[in-house]
C-alpha cells in the first residue's frame, strides 16, 4: 500500500439493463478473467430467479434489502502495541461495508457445489434477503468478535 496519497476512486459506469452502478459491482466481482459478458449473463439470470422465487417486483430493491442484512458495521483489524498484537474493534465506512457483503455473498455462491453459479447466487441473494443463510452468520460472526475485543476500543488509531 503506497504512503504517499490515497489512491483515486474511477467512477462506476452503471449496467445497460438496470442502469445501476450496484449491478455493475456485482458483476465486476463475478467476472472472471476479464469475461464481462458471462459474468452479466450469471447477474441477470440470478436476478430474475430472485425475482420469480420472491415474487416481488425489482430485483434491484431486492439486492438493497439483502445487502442491508449482510453489511458489517463493525470488523476487527490487528493493532501491535508493545511486542503484543491486539483485536481492535473498527467502525467500517459504507463503501467497505457494500464491498465486504457482496465479497461474501460472491464467495459462497461459489463454494456451492452441484448448482449453477445463477442458481447459487439467487440463493444467496433471496438467503441474505430473508435474513438466513451463510452471509448473514458471517456477518453476525464478525460483529461478535468485535463485541469481544472492545476493552481494545481505546487503542483504536
Amino acid at each position: 500500500m503506497s504512503r504517499r496519497r490515497q489512491a483515486e476512486k474511477r467512477p462506476l459506469v452503471p449496467d445497460p439493463r438496470y442502469n445501476s452502478t450496484l449491478v455493475t459491482n456485482l458483476v465486476n466481482l463475478v467476472m472472471e478473467r476479464g469475461k464481462r459478458t458471462v459474468a452479466q449473463k450469471i447477474v441477470y439470470g440470478a436476478f430474475e430467479r430472485v425475482s420469480e422465487k420472491l415474487g416481488k417486483g425489482d430485483p434491484v430493491d431486492l439486492v438493497i434489502g439483502a445487502l442491508e442484512n449482510t453489511r458489517p458495521k463493525l470488523e476487527v483489524k490487528s493493532r501491535r502495541v508493545g511486542g503484543a498484537t491486539y483485536q481492535v474493534p473498527v467502525e467500517l465506512p459504507f463503501e467497505r461495508q457494500q464491498s465486504l457483503a457482496f465479497r461474501w455473498m460472491v464467495a459462497t455462491a461459489q463454494k456451492r457445489k452441484g448448482v449453477s453459479m445463477q442458481e447459487a447466487l439467487a440463493d444467496e441473494i433471496v438467503d441474505a434477503y430473508n435474513n438466513t443463510g451463510a452471509v448473514v452468520k458471517k456477518k453476525e460472526e464478525t460483529h461478535r468478535m468485535a463485541q469481544a475485543n472492545r476493552a481494545f476500543a481505546h487503542l483504536r488509531w
